[in-house]
């Protein structure tokens, strides 16, 4: 899934786009961030758990095949969400959106076309996918708070939780 065919070259927009992340990068290691390049066209960002609560934020970004896609882990699965209602967040959600996998994780993920990867663009969709990771877990913490107690379920046997 993470790997470029060996006979698939990467053409100039590629090459533009790469030397972009690259120097995005190498900013936030010079300006003290986690940041790291991991392979050809792959790249990881970390946000310390400071900045975002229990634990760190960690950003992957992929160019390949004329897209660059940056995804981040939210949440782990949890009763205490419905990951259902994060597809109605997606209808508000400008270049990112969220997903989840058959466990109950949520991710956040987001695109650019190669062409359109400049360092502002870059900022903001890395921007974009940290603040709804983040919406995620304060949404996960206020659910976790009010502890209030369950409706009676009346939901198909399998059916996940409603917040």
């Amino acid at each position: 899934m993470w790997s470029r065919a060996p006979d698939t070259p990467y053409i100039l927009v590629d090459m533009a786009a790469l030397d972009v992340v690259d120097r995005y990068v190498n900013a936030l290691v010079e300006t003290g961030g986690e940041a790291r390049r991991l392979g050809q066209g792959e790249w990881g960002v970390t946000v310390r758990s400071e900045a975002t609560g229990e634990w760190p934020l960690d950003l992957g970004i992929r160019l390949v095949d004329g897209m660059l896609r940056a995804q981040a882990h939210a949440l782990r699965a949890s009763d205490a969400l419905n990951p259902w209602n994060f597809l109605h967040w997606n209808r508000q959600t400008r270049l990112v959106r969220f997903a989840c996998t058959r466990d109950g994780d949520i991710w956040v993920h987001g695109d650019l076309p190669a062409p359109a990867v400049d360092e502002p663009s870059l900022d903001r969709l890395l921007g974009l996918i940290a603040e709804a990771a983040l919406a995620a877990r304060e949404l996960e913490r206020g659910s976790a708070a009010l502890g209030a107690a369950p409706e009676a379920d009346t939901r198909p046997a399998g059916a996940w939780p409603a917040i």
